[in-house]
């Protein structure tokens, strides 16, 4: 592992080295005796090298067994040794005769640098894991592959000097190197020959990529991420590449070492780290902002072409004027105008967020409000179908659509504080508008709104149906007090009534009958006076006024046959409202008679205590608890709906293997004063 780091380091070291040293040749060297060679300056081709390098001794440190870590090491080192050379061969050919080393640093130029045309088959044929293809017949094509392609290289080792400089730039060798013997390593053969032999081998370079390319489309599907690194730093190189049309020729050293810093750096993230950054949203985005600035550059290149040309008809004013006040200002909104058009709002989230909010407040229906949900969320990301599905309980779900539904959806969850309340259905975008994570938090923060709106909604018809059932049950709860007010405290009381006035008439004459009518009259004003508790009773158990909640279940729990009953009570319970008490009083009686008829207990437990505003009630036996098949009754149903007219929660279980826990949790409502 040493070994290998000491070679990372002076790869590094070497190759900046030698790219410094290609800095100071090229200071050296007249501007005008390089173009006489048709040789750039070394240290653009040294850079190349150093931003190769470093990612491949990186990867060296890392995975020292890797063959892509050697090959970008020695790739990266040639690339910067071969700018060296470049360099001295300007600098030595400056005198006459030349320096020493001017024929050794043509032939290492010109003839062995073509060698770096193996790197980029190599690294396709390697990546990710190192190994050639499998198969055999895929392993055989690569291997032929690099023999095509290495056969130039070859060949331009041989080849006479004069032939390749003719086959590659159609132009004689430069003057200055007529006294130099550039044949070091040349293999005579016969007039026309080589010609035919060397044109072979420089059109075998293009082709022989194409077996790279389909081991790279291959592996795609098997190791999607990691090759997904490498499909980003092909797009970027080409977008580079591509700006290279619309720029100064200087700039074309400028983006080859992008290019080649960005598939380095791509390649050794892609082996060693693939899942450091969401490699899809950077793909989307790279051919997002790469397609705008194409289209930008073009119309600036336009429009620097028209002021060019009015500025050679005299007209150079009125094209600083175009420019300075009417297409600077034009651009930037014609740079957001073609995002929106092709990626919708997505880059402006709080102007997302605060149109949906807008929108909202507009839309007092729920219908309305989820059709301004899926508009929102339409424009913002330019889905062609967005629709908002509702679940509503013991009625068809409530539906917004916006476009036209395609074949390919995608049904994302709306929730609410961990409830799912409904779905989110998105056609399918196309690769290019594909959403990214970014995107996709922008489109939680809208569906969080959403929800909120639908509950809210839900929320007001739940309300208005509980105002009803108010109505009603009070309504209900009247009619049954007039009921039985007419039908039997009225009745009784006017029996006892004409008993009374009978007996009276009856005394004068026989006083045994009109005693015994004034007795029966009695029983009828007790009975009476029993319908009369008993109503009382229905309405607030008068236990409740006189002895107090606690009081009143000790009462209730002395009464009850069979097991022991042990009340307990934490402070607060004098102050709770009426509502909150009756609903206790009635949960705990409940439990009780369960307890007797079905547990088979021999200890019951009740506990009732104030805890963070609410009332804690827990009904706790030793019985034979209740199981899970078991239907729940007619109690149990009672003590759910009691808990949820205050709005509280309950739970009914048994947490052991016998008893069973009854606990409810009771909100204490304020009581208007």
């Amino acid at each position: 592992m040493r070994h290998e780091r000491k070679i990372a380091g002076a790869v590094i070291v070497v190759a900046v080295a030698a790219t410094v040293a290609a800095a100071v040749l090229d200071l050296r060297v007249p501007a005008a005796h390089r173009r006489d060679l048709v040789l750039e300056a070394g240290w653009l081709a040294g850079i190349p090298g150093v931003v190769l390098a470093v990612p491949g001794a990186l990867l060296l440190r890392r995975i020292p067994t890797h063959p892509v870590a050697w090959v970008l090491c020695v790739t990266g080192l040639h690339w910067s040794l071969d700018g060296f050379a470049s360099s001295w061969l300007a600098y030595a050919t400056l005198s006459e005769p030349a320096r020493p080393g001017a024929e050794f640093a043509f032939w290492a130029y010109q003839r062995l640098g073509a060698s770096l045309l193996l790197a980029l088959p190599l690294v396709l044929l390697l990546y990710p894991d190192g190994r050639l293809p499998v198969g055999r017949w895929w392993r055989v094509a690569a291997i032929v592959s690099l023999a095509a392609t290495a056969l130039f290289p070859l060949a331009l080792l041989a080849v006479p000097s004069d032939i390749a400089q003719d086959q590659q730039t159609g132009a004689a060798l430069p003057a200055a190197f007529a006294a130099l013997n550039l044949d070091l390593t040349t293999i005579p053969l016969p007039p026309g020959v080589w010609e035919p032999v060397f044109a072979a081998t420089l059109a075998l370079v293009p082709l022989s990529l194409l077996v790279p390319f389909a081991v790279v489309i291959k592996r795609y599907r098997a190791n999607r991420v990691r090759m997904r690194w490498l499909l980003w730093a092909a797009v970027v190189d080409v977008l580079v590449m591509l700006s290279t049309v619309v720029t100064p020729d200087w700039f074309t050293s400028v983006a080859l070492t992008i290019a080649v810093c960005v598939t380095g750096v791509a390649v050794a993230i892609g082996i060693v780290r693939p899942d450091v950054t969401d490699v899809d949203e950077l793909l989307g985005g790279t051919l997002r902002y790469g397609a705008l600035a194409i289209a930008v550059v073009a119309v600036d290149a336009l429009v620097l072409g028209v002021t060019t040309a009015l500025a050679e008809r005299d007209a150079a004013v009125l094209a600083l004027l175009v420019v300075t006040a009417v297409y600077g200002p034009l651009r930037h909104r014609l740079w957001r105008l073609a995002g929106r058009l092709m990626f919708g709002r997505r880059d402006d989230r709080y102007g997302v967020v605060a149109s949906l909010a807008e929108q909202l407040e507009r839309s007092p229906a729920p219908e309305e409000q989820l059709l301004a949900v899926a508009r929102t969320v339409a424009e913002a990301f330019r889905a062609p179908f967005v629709a908002v599905e509702v679940d509503r309980a013991g009625s068809a779900s409530l539906v917004a659509s916006y476009g036209t539904r395609p074949r390919e959806t995608q049904v994302l969850p709306i929730t609410y504080r961990g409830e799912a309340v409904g779905r989110l259905v998105l056609g399918r975008p196309g690769r290019l508008r594909a959403l990214s994570a970014r995107d996709e938090r922008l489109l939680g923060d809208v569906v969080r709104q959403a929800a909120a709106a639908v509950r809210a909604g839900h929320l007001a018809a739940e309300l208005q149906r509980s105002r009803h059932q108010i109505v009603t049950a009070r309504e209900e709860e009247r009619r049954r007090l007039r009921r039985d007010l007419h039908d039997g405290l009225g009745p009784s009381l006017g029996a006892v009534a004409l008993r009374i006035d009978a007996a009276r008439n009856v005394l004068r004459k026989d006083a045994v009958r009109g005693d015994g009518m004034l007795v029966q009259a009695r029983e009828d004003a007790r009975a009476a006076l029993a319908d009369v508790r008993r109503l009382v009773h229905d309405l607030r158990p008068p236990a409740l006024d006189d002895v107090g909640l606690l009081g009143a279940i000790r009462q209730q729990a002395d009464k009850m046959p069979g097991p022991t009953v042990t009340v307990d009570g934490g402070d607060g319970l004098d102050r709770l409202p009426a509502a909150v008490e009756v609903a206790a009083y009635r949960i705990v009686s409940e439990a009780l008679t369960n307890v007797v008829k079905h547990a088979s207990a021999s200890a019951c437990t009740v506990t009732l205590a104030v805890a963070g505003g609410d009332l804690v009630v827990e009904v706790a036996d030793d019985g034979v608890g209740i199981r899970p098949e078991t239907p729940a009754g007619v109690g149990l149903v009672s003590i759910r709906e009691r808990v949820a007219e205050l709005g509280g929660h309950c739970r009914i279980e048994c947490p052991g293997e016998h008893g069973t826990l009854v606990r409810a949790v009771l909100p204490l409502l304020e009581v208007a004063k």
